[in-house]
């Protein structure tokens, strides 16, 4: 399969929307995917990743990333998300994406970078292994919505 992988633009952003709502069915939580086309353009400073465009100009995955500040660590780097579609999974794209992920964190100086695995998600936690990643138990997530 020939696919490209380029950093996201603003033109994504619907196809995006349709992708993001695939991971959120894929986790059973599909009442939490919020976020709108309209919103994104709104805050499109603070998108940041990559999109893997197939040779027809269908999007099959994208990772979302942002720099952050560790105070044991110093300057790292969370991925957000990395979703392929279903029906291209097991083609690399996963991978690609990854590896593009792990060099611009590494261009950027960041010391690590964590993202986070859904429990249970078997085929997930064997890919992020095979590439070197530990996977804990250490922490659970802390989610406080704010009102506007």
């Amino acid at each position: 399969m020939n696919y490209e992988i380029r950093p996201i633009e603003p033109n994504d952003f619907p196809a995006l929307i349709e992708l993001f709502q695939g991971l959120a069915d894929f986790e059973n939580a599909s009442d939490k995917m919020l976020n709108t086309v309209a919103t994104m353009e709104a805050e499109q400073d603070y998108v940041r990743g990559f999109v893997v465009e197939t040779e027809d100009g269908t999007l099959a995955g994208y990772a979302t990333y942002f720099i952050t500040y560790h105070t044991w660590v110093g300057k790292c780097m969370y991925m957000d998300d990395l979703f392929v579609k279903d029906s291209l999974r097991g083609a690399g794209l996963g991978r690609s994406l990854m590896e593009v992920v792990i060099n611009v964190s590494k261009v950027e100086g960041c010391k690590s970078l964590r993202w986070q695995v859904t429990k249970g998600n078997a085929p997930a936690e064997a890919f992020y292994e095979k590439l070197g990643a530990t996977i804990t138990d250490a922490q659970a997530n802390c989610d406080l919505k704010l009102e506007h």
